[in-house]
Parts: C-alpha cells; structure tokens; sequence
C-alpha cells in the first residue's frame, strides 16, 4: 500500500510539471513565469506589535551603490519586519514558503540603495519570550549571507533527517522485536523532531504541516517543556538514576503528569505566565542535567559501565544550558543550531543505548538457551536440543527423499566403571565417547547426550550401508581411545543400535524405538558391537 501511494503520488506531481521542450542538443523544462517576487509588506497589525527595533547605519561617505543583503534569525515567534525607505519585508519563522528564496534559515532582504545613500536599515521584531533570546541580524553581500543562510539550512534540514532515520530504524526493530524500548524510542524521538521544527521554522517548509502560525509562542512553549521533560527522563536512566534513587521513578512520573497539564493549559496562559514558563527552561533544564551527570559518574564509580552513553549524551545539553544562562555569543548567534546538534547527539546515544541493552538481552537469552540446550559436561546438545535436532531431519529427509540414519550408542558397564574408578573417571569416559563421536559427524549438532551414558548420533543423507562402516569404525575408535587414560584395567566399549529412517515410521519415535532395540540386542548378543536394526543377526 505504501508503494502504490508512493507511485500515485509520483504520478500526480509529474502530471502537473511544467512543459518540456526537448532538443537533439539541450532539454528545456518550464515556461516564463508570472508571480511576482515573493515578500511580503507588513501589515498594520503586525507594525503595531513592533515592540523592538535596530537601525543598520550605512558606512562612511553613504551605500556603496551595490547589493547589500540583510538577514534576520533567531527570532523564534511573531514577525520581523526589514525595511530600507519604501521597501519593505515581512515575514517569520514558519513561512519559508512564501518568502524570498534566497532565504529559507531566517528572514532576509536584498536592496541596493543608491550611492551615497544615509538613509539607515531599519529591522524591527515582537517582543519575544525570553529576554537574552535576541535575534541575530547579519549584513553584508548577497553571496556570503545567502552562502550562510544555506549552510544553516542544510544544517537543520540533516539534524532533522538523521531524526527521522532513527526513527523509522526503531519503528522497525519495535515491529521486528515488539521491545517496548524500541517503541518509546520512536515517541520520543517524534516529539524532538516536531520540537525542532518548530525551533528551526521547518515546520513551514517547503509547505506549512504543522499549525504553528500565529501560534509559535505556545508551540515553543508547550514543546520546549515536553522535550526538556522527555530528554530528561532518558537520560536519568541512562545514567543509572534509577538504580540509584529508585524512589525518583514517582518524582518524574509527577513532573510529567504536570507539564503535560501546562502543555494543555498553554493557549490559555496569558503573555506573562509564558514568558515565565520559557524563563525557567533554562535554568530548569540546566540543573536536571547536573542532576543526571552525578547520577552518572556515581553509577561509573559503582562499576556500572552503561552510564557511559548517558554521560556522553548529555555533556553538549549541559554546556549549551550553562553557555545559555551566562550569556554566551557565539550560542545567541548559533542557537538553534546548537539545540539540534546537541539533540541529534542525544538521539544517538540514546539509539546506542537502546541497541546496547537490546544485545545484552539477546546475549543473555541465547546464553539460557544453550544452557537449557546443553549438556554442561561434554558440551553436546541434550536430550530435548537433539529430539527438536531429529525432528527438523526427518522432516527434511521426507520432504528431499534422502536417506537418515541414526546410531544409538550405549557405553557398557558403565556403573562397573563408576562403581570400580569413581564418578570422576565416568566423567572423564563420558567425555572421551563425547569427544570421539563428534570426530564422526560434519556438525556439532548431530551427537547428542541422551542422558547417562546413552548417546545418539544423526546421519542425515546416510543409507545404513554407509553408516554401518562409520558405526564400527567409531566403536573401534573408543575402545581405542579410552587408553589415553592411562587408567589401570580400564576398558570401554559401547553397544551402537543402528537405524535408518522407513516411509512407514509414523515420527521420530518409532524411529528412536527401533535403533534403542537394535542396541538392546547389541547388548544381549555380548557387547561391543553394532547391530542394524533391519537384521535379525547380530553384526560385530
């Protein structure tokens, strides 16, 4: 479905492109055009809510008579107004769209006053929510203001992208895995990204999805608290605060609840309340970083390494609060761009972090799975690991028509041994038949330990006529090997009951039934041998 919604709406924008004139030497695409420039005048209600305003001087002896480029960012709501005699823009953050193309980061204008002009740049905003929040306004020539503004755009546009890419990537591994981790990850991290877009303008480009004009003021509010909140609380736990202020989980379930009110309450709250609001950001969000890095580096001393992610992840967040509370210059002309690559590093550890816990969990699983798998002394697969073993054979050996043959090996006498040498040397026959049985097969997986001194070996693709060699050979083999032991009188020998898979089996069972008989006889017919389970005769 996404595909075909995908074609249509390639399909749909192709359909209204331009007319295409092609020629054997270029391609021509478009037609003359008709709009007129994209500014926009400032209306007189948006004139009467100036409350701040700049003139730009010109240089000594007047404008030099060539293009001068005026940009204004960091002006995070309402409008800006930028005028040079009777030209005049307006524009602000979210309406990218409509504005001159030659800005998309902030809001610009080119002029060229004639030469010798006095006449001042005049740039003018509304008040804004936070007091050191200032705009930052850059003139010079067109090519490196514009050269700066794409750079700034570019810069929003991939933090926002990599965003994204997590995102999905986590959205993926939820529906893979269904771990809940994944899941929050994917919330969290569409929460940041409208919180970025808001902060940057990119809600308004290429075209307005998100409501946010004429609303920006509640938008950077409501949102700034959600993601301080969101950041916080991740970080908290990936720094071990939990492990060591369990208590803490009731603190932060508290605030949440809170801010989510305030977040409701936002467009109700009057011009005061607000600016209250995104004032105590700052310093709030500065001290819940304090609070996680010593949550961090107690978690480091206690020997607890996953704090490290945590503290790498909020070492940028804590120096861009402290750069902001004292006021720093190169932030007030980097803001927002700040705020994105610290968040965009915090996505990432955050990533790393949910990666990381996830393969521990995965380790930890198939660590339990090959200790319930496997028998601890010869380190074959058990009796259940080897039953699911056969199974998958002899359903493979039905679906291919191949043959599969299996040996089931029984050590004789072996309580003599035990009760004669000690459990210590049984330990040590049992790991010698192990060790031998598996120099006989092509995977790890085909000798299993039955239990006690009973072993099964599968031979998937072996007719009893090629088995039957193999099962003598391996016989012979133990009772060989066993004089490495370098034990006084020690013999060992096994009876080895051989069976190959019939249509007439109805499962595993009887297959199993009918080489535990074979070995049965083995052992009725003297021992040390091995006996087909097709035959009547014993075979030595």
């Amino acid at each position: 479905m996404l595909l075909l919604a995908l074609l249509c709406t390639t399909a749909s924008v192709l359909a209204k492109q331009s007319p295409v004139h092609l020629d054997r030497d270029y391609l021509l695409v478009g037609a003359a055009g008709s709009d007129p420039a994209p500014e926009r005048a400032c209306s007189p209600e948006a004139r009467a809510r100036f409350s701040n305003s700049i003139e730009i001087p010109p240089p000594a002896g007047g404008w030099p008579g060539t293009p001068q480029a005026v940009e204004v960012f960091n002006v995070f709501a309402g409008e800006v107004m930028i005028s040079h005699r009777n030209r005049q823009v307006c524009g602000h953050m979210q309406d990218a769209r409509t504005r001159d193309s030659r800005f998309r980061a902030g809001v610009g204008m080119v002029m060229v006053p004639v030469k010798g002009d006095v006449e001042p740049i005049r740039v003018a905003w509304e008040r804004q929510l936070k007091a050191h929040w200032i705009p930052t306004v850059r003139l010079g020539a067109p090519s490196p203001v514009q050269q700066i503004d794409t750079q700034r755009l570019l810069l929003r546009t991939a933090c926002i992208a990599i965003a994204l890419a997590l995102a999905l990537s986590a959205l993926m591994g939820f529906i893979t895995t269904r771990d809940r981790d994944f899941l929050v990850y994917t919330v969290a991290t569409a929460l940041l990204v409208i919180w970025q877009a808001v902060l940057s303008g990119l809600s308004g480009y290429p075209r307005p999805w998100l409501p946010v004009t004429g609303f920006a003021h509640w938008w950077l509010v409501s949102t700034s608290m959600l993601s301080i909140v969101v950041m916080g609380w991740v970080l908290w736990r990936m720094c071990g605060g939990l492990r060591i202020w369990p208590g803490s989980r009731l603190w932060v379930r508290g605030l949440a609840q809170l801010t989510l009110v305030l977040v409701l309450l936002t467009p109700l709250l009057p011009w005061a309340v607000l600016t209250w609001l995104a004032g105590t950001l700052d310093p709030l969000f500065a001290l819940v970083c304090v609070l996680v890095l010593v949550a961090g580096v107690v978690s480091l001393r206690r020997g607890d390494r996953r704090a490290v992610e945590g503290i790498a992840a909020v070492v940028p967040l804590l120096l861009m609060a402290l750069m902001s509370l004292f006021g720093s210059s190169e932030l007030m002309r980097f803001r927002v761009e700040a705020v994105q690559l610290s968040v965009t590093w915090f996505l990432m550890m955050y990533a790393y972090g949910v990666n990381r816990s996830l393969g521990q969990l995965r380790q930890q699983r198939d660590e339990m799975r090959y200790l319930a798998d496997t028998d601890t002394l010869t380190g074959l697969p058990n009796r259940r690991a080897g039953l699911r073993q056969l199974e998958r054979y002899v359903t493979a050996a039905r679906a291919t028509r191949q043959p599969l043959s299996i040996g089931f090996i029984d050590i004789d006498l072996f309580k003599q041994i035990n009760d004669r040498y000690g459990h210590d040397v049984g330990d040590e026959v049992l790991v010698l038949v192990a060790r031998v049985l598996a120099s006989g097969v092509r995977g790890k997986f085909d000798v299993i330990r039955m239990g006690g001194e009973e072993f099964l070996l599968l031979l998937p693709g072996c007719g009893t006529d090629i088995a039957l060699p193999r099962m003598e050979n391996l016989r012979e083999k133990i009772t060989f090997k066993a004089q490495e032991l370098r034990h006084e009188g020690l013999q060992v020998t096994a009876s080895i009951g051989l069976a190959e898979l019939q249509d007439s089996d109805d499962g595993v069972a009887a297959l199993l039934r009918r080489a535990d008989i074979a070995m049965y006889r083995a052992k009725r017919g003297g021992r040390n041998r091995v006996v087909d389970a097709r035959t009547e005769l014993d075979v030595a």
